[in-house]
């Protein structure tokens, strides 16, 4: 006996409305009599109207009472009790009645699960939800449409019956020929026995069929073989103008590097001219501005003064000297990028 049998065995017999306390105390010693009276409770508990003997007061009839139980459970509830442990009236005893208290329990949880769900029911019956309702009334439609017209093609059909009730009955009461009905007979042996060969030549031509798959595929099996082995071969070989291939390929990548690098002094050098040629320009309206100061007489009413003066202007010889400079420069700047490219 372990103490998880007996913890649940007195709380079944508590749910299932056993009027008396049962302790895990009571089995520590053999105690016949509370498990004659658990064991009659039982059995009245799975069929009131069983008569089944209460003395227990003698040996024999502690004997025939087990039996009884026993033999009522195996042949009403279909389970299987050990006498000798009932007979113990102790721990051992406890696991035989666990056995049917377990199916009297779980009789009685399915019982409360079936009534719960039909609460349930019951209450869902007055939810009214539109969206449902629409589906079964498209179906319901649907039917009372179908009904009508399987109603009026078995009028129409009963309207036939008088007719056909004759010619029915003049069928049946022909007498049967023998000729008719072996003719009959041979040509239905003759269509499933073509029907037959019909078969038999399909089968054959599935076996054609598949034999000639079955030799493409081998086919192709063996071209992708070769395909893989050609592949193989063609990587393994180096091409014989790869050497000159990757040289060339050195040899133009220095091309590059020596091209970018010409094309940034080439840059560099456009951008210094730029800025040489905007300080000349800046260094010539300088002078332009002093030599139209020196320009200016100081008496306006003597010509002999504005003769000395004239012949003194440097601008023309200045801007000759200008140009001819200019024009060195960039006679030099292309002598320098030619050399560079």
């Amino acid at each position: 006996m372990s103490f998880r049998d007996l913890r649940n065995f007195t709380e079944m017999m508590r749910a299932l409305g056993y009027p008396r306390l049962i302790s895990m105390e009571n089995f520590r010693t053999p105690n016949f009599t509370l498990v004659a009276e658990i064991l009659i409770w039982l059995v009245k508990r799975y069929e009131p109207q069983m008569d089944i003997p209460t003395d227990v007061d003698t040996e024999s009839d502690r004997i025939f009472f087990i039996k009884a139980v026993a033999q009522f459970m195996a042949t009403k509830a279909h389970i299987k009790l050990n006498t000798k442990r009932l007979y113990q009236a102790d721990g051992y005893a406890v696991k035989e009645m666990l056995k049917i208290t377990s199916v009297l329990y779980s009789a009685m949880k399915t019982k409360q699960m079936a009534l719960g769900d039909r609460s349930e029911e019951d209450n869902s019956k007055f939810k009214f939800d539109l969206g449902s309702r629409i589906s079964d009334l498209k179906t319901a439609r649907q039917l009372a449409s179908e009904v009508t017209a399987k109603g009026a093609s078995l009028f129409d059909l009963l309207g036939k019956e008088v007719d056909l009730r004759e010619m029915r009955t003049a069928a049946i009461a022909r007498p049967l020929e023998i000729n008719e009905t072996e003719k009959a007979l041979r040509a239905a042996i003759k269509e499933v026995l073509e029907s037959v060969e019909k078969t038999k030549d399909m089968l054959g031509n599935v076996v054609s069929d598949e034999t000639s798959l079955d030799n493409k595929i081998e086919k192709k099996k063996q071209e992708l073989e070769r395909n893989r082995k050609r592949l193989q071969t063609l990587q393994s070989v180096r091409p014989a103008f790869m050497d000159e291939y990757e040289k060339i390929e050195e040899d133009l990548q220095k091309q590059y590097e020596t091209f970018v690098e010409k094309f940034r002094n080439l840059c560099f050098l456009e951008s210094q001219l730029d800025e040489y040629h905007r300080l000349e320009q800046e260094r010539f309206e300088v002078l332009k501005d002093e030599d139209s100061d020196m320009d200016v007489p100081e008496d306006e009413g003597s010509d002999s003064d504005m003769e000395d003066i004239r012949p003194s202007k440097p601008r023309p010889t200045r801007n000759g000297i200008m140009a001819g400079k200019g024009r060195r420069d960039r006679r030099d700047l292309f002598i320098i990028n030619y050399k560079l490219l």
